[in-house]
């Protein structure tokens, strides 16, 4: 019997990895209903019939780990057609004759997928085994099989497991990938980082992870994530959740988080009480924040950058007159349109026309009237044409030729400024916005003039 291997580095990284800590990290996707890809490079799909078929079968793999193994009989021609890996192995220099060959490493059901595609030149793909499914494709290097498991899970991409993706691209060797997880994470880190998926990922990604710069997230609620993930890793290591385990699984690893950067308050309440510092680090930390003379500290003292907030200006100009425009508590609604995914983190909008006011402000996202984002908040006007940031409680992702509809309504001071020479299209770097009317708006407000003078985001 022939052992089927042919390790790439992210092969050699996926063994390191235990079958059900890698089924783990697979259960963060989103469920979706099946995904269906017909293919046509290959040209005739004839062969579709002896998918999966003993009839004239010349080879039989038998695929997956030991107890849980699958025979599946295949054809060798199919294959080394569609495969340079079969090839060799079929007809190449070392060809052996071999009529069973044993894949323990490759998961039964995404191997059917690859043999599917070889046969047909179809693709189903499911969340729950598109990562094995694109393991495949990188072992047997099937392109077209690979880069539409990619697709699939750029398209599948959301806060809750762009850490797992990020892991997984790594391994993968998927740049593109990579950088898409990184949008997601560097947006919406609070809730990357907060979620299960988090747990889930390997020490190597983690660390990279807490040097990132551009983090959009306070640096209490990374050490809160980075116990959580200590917690989940002493579970896997058989150990019992202690301060002092919880420091050992992490290693390093700890170093990295900037508890300087933290406020006296959170370092108090929060990490001086969680134990997994020695007392010296503990004290060494108060006198760095309260001592003139501060001591050396092992950890980062300086605050992330985070991402700097992207502000797209519809109106040319702004306006006020002794009649308008008032906030009667009316709803003020817009849609727009990008072409390229963002991150809408709040709007800028127009205050008092006539000094400094304070106004109650509701603001509000929807697609296709469901309900993404909204908040009630307060935001104090200095009486000047500025506009003035309303934030959603988290950056929300937005996808790309959809339209949503931002609305907001305001009490307060009833004579406000507003936008005049209103534009349905604006560049703003990389990215384009187009404006229509929204039929939610009962105070006036449209393309052309009115409120909600700024969409702010992150790209």
């Amino acid at each position: 019997m022939l052992r089927a291997f042919i390790l790439s580095p992210f092969q050699r990284h996926r063994k390191c990895l235990s079958k059900k800590r890698f089924l783990d990290m697979t259960k963060t996707l989103p469920k979706s209903p099946k995904t269906h890809v017909r293919m046509k490079e290959n040209g005739s799909t004839l062969n579709a019939l002896m998918f999966n078929n003993e009839q004239m079968a010349d080879v039989h793999f038998v695929v997956g780990p030991p107890g849980e193994t699958q025979t599946v009989p295949a054809h060798k021609y199919v294959l080394a057609v569609g495969s340079s890996v079969f090839g060799a192995m079929f007809y190449g220099d070392l060809a052996e004759g071999q009529s069973e060959i044993i894949i323990p490493d490759v998961e039964p059901a995404a191997f059917l997928i690859l043999l599917k595609y070889m046969y047909s030149d179809e693709i189903e793909l499911e969340a729950d085994t598109v990562l094995a499914t694109l393991y495949a494709a990188k072992k047997y290097i099937v392109p077209a099989l690979a880069k539409a498991c990619v697709t699939f899970l750029e398209t599948s991409l959301e806060a809750k497991n762009a850490c797992v993706l990020l892991s997984q691209s790594r391994l993968f060797e998927e740049p593109e990938l990579t950088q898409r997880c990184w949008e997601v994470i560097d947006a919406q880190a609070e809730l990357a980082l907060r979620s299960e998926g988090f747990c889930e990922i390997d020490l190597p990604t983690l660390e990279i992870i807490l040097q990132r710069e551009t983090l959009n997230i306070r640096e209490i609620v990374v050490f809160q994530a980075v116990l959580s993930w200590a917690a989940a890793e002493c579970g896997r290591q058989g150990l019992t959740v202690t301060p002092r385990n919880q420091r050992t699984v992490l290693g390093k690893a700890l170093y990295l988080v900037r508890i300087p950067s933290m406020t006296l308050q959170e370092f108090a309440d929060g990490v001086a009480q969680s134990d997994v510092l020695t007392l010296k680090e503990t004290h060494n930390v108060f006198l760095w924040f309260t001592a003139t003379n501060k001591p050396r500290l092992e950890f980062p003292v300086v605050k992330r950058t985070g991402l700097v907030p992207q502000r797209c200006h519809r109106f040319q100009s702004s306006a006020y007159r002794s009649n308008q425009w008032r906030y009667r508590g009316r709803c003020d609604s817009i849609q727009f349109a990008v072409d390229r995914r963002i991150f809408i983190a709040g709007l800028g909008l127009y205050g008092s026309s006539g000094g400094k006011a304070e106004y109650s402000v509701k603001i509000e996202l929807k697609r296709q009237g469901t309900v993404l984002a909204q908040n009630l908040t307060k935001f104090l006007s200095d009486g000047s044409s500025s506009t003035f940031p309303v934030w959603f409680e988290h950056p929300v992702q937005v996808e790309q030729d959809t339209f949503y509809t931002v609305s907001t309504v305001l009490d307060g001071n009833e004579l406000s400024y507003f936008g005049q020479e209103g534009m349905t299209e604006v560049q703003c770097g990389k990215v384009t916005f187009q404006f229509q009317c929204s039929s939610d708006s009962t105070n006036g407000t449209g393309v052309q003039g009115g409120q909600i003078p700024e969409l702010v985001f992150y790209c």
